[in-house]
């Protein structure tokens, strides 16, 4: 058995993993605040010792210990090179955690490890190549090739989300223009419904109604205006999906995966949303003739980050 950690800036969440991914057990812990470097480590110790006892296993049935963080990683020497939102900076984070378990560690980034739990025990479990791609405050994911994380030769791969999509558009975090995420995030996706609403000044339309009902723009918005037929709504998501759509497109033309995963919360509109994208993503893709890589949507949900981890030593 194996240990996967899944390390976030407001919790701390491990799980005790068979090889074929399933869970056996798992639990949740809150992540020591004000960048405490050294709490950290303790505590994802702390907790993947604990997971240890309440299974009832003895510590050599467990092999490795997988921990998913984010930010940058050098897996080969242990060292989590540079996560901006924890303080880590070249922390050895391996050989921190061997001071209180003297077990091999594996490091890998969060986004990369989620794309790898789905490769194992999720929706890619039958497929060797896979891209995953989550829609969330950013545009995460990772890239499976022969079932290993492809990373570059510095751990700072797949950043797929900071491609150009648009010379010259809309400003990034990352400090350029126009990246995929800036048109396909959830953070986009909010932006793209306020966009629209500032169209509509008398307030017509049922976007409107419901953002006063709910007080606030979501990610939700926007679909759900569109599920009951208003036009304004459904204009937004038409947009959203356009890029959202574009970049998948580019993504196959390079990679041409088996298979590619969307989770994160957009996801969550399903059947509807993988509809839209086959019908868009496939008029784009430069391939005819050949078996086409299958878009479908993630399973495991938060469950991932820690699958993921727990099969970095593998």
């Amino acid at each position: 058995m194996y240990i996967g950690v899944d390390l976030g800036g407001t919790n701390i969440a491990a799980g005790l993993v068979k090889p074929d991914g399933e869970i056996v057990l798992k639990k949740s812990i809150p992540t020591p605040p004000g960048h405490d470097v050294e709490g950290i480590i303790k505590a994802m110790a702390d907790i993947s010792l604990s997971l240890v006892e309440e299974a009832g296993v003895d510590k050599s049935e467990v092999k490795w210990v997988g921990i998913g963080t984010p930010g940058t990683v050098d897996n080969e020497n242990g060292v989590i090179i540079y996560a901006n939102n924890l303080d880590f900076r070249n922390t050895p984070a391996a050989a921190m955690f061997q001071k209180y378990w003297d077990i091999p560690v594996y490091l890998g980034n969060d986004a990369n490890c989620a794309a790898l739990g789905e490769a194992y025990a999720g929706a890619a479990k039958d497929c060797q190549t896979a891209i995953l791609r989550t829609l969330g405050t950013g545009l995460g994911g990772g890239i499976i090739l022969d079932k290993k994380l492809y990373a570059g030769f510095n751990g700072a791969g797949g950043e797929l989300g900071h491609m150009t999509l648009v010379v010259d558009g809309v400003p990034c975090t990352c400090g350029r223009k126009g990246c995929w995420e800036c048109y396909s995030s959830a953070t986009a996706l909010i932006r793209m419904t306020k966009e629209a609403l500032d169209t509509d000044p008398n307030k017509e339309s049922l976007l409107w109604k419901m953002v006063e009902q709910e007080g606030k723009v979501s990610g939700k918005t926007a679909y759900a205006a569109a599920a009951q037929g208003d036009a304004l709504g459904q204009s937004v998501v038409d947009k959203f999906e356009h890029y959202l759509a574009m970049g998948i497109a580019s993504i196959i033309n390079i990679f041409q995966p088996e298979m590619l995963i969307i989770g994160g919360g957009v996801s969550k509109e399903g059947d509807r949303l993988l509809n839209s994208l086959n019908k868009r993503v496939f008029s784009e893709v430069y391939t005819r003739g050949v078996p086409q890589t299958q878009l479908k949507i993630a399973t495991l949900g938060n469950d991932a980050g820690i699958v993921g981890a727990a099969m970095l030593g593998r």
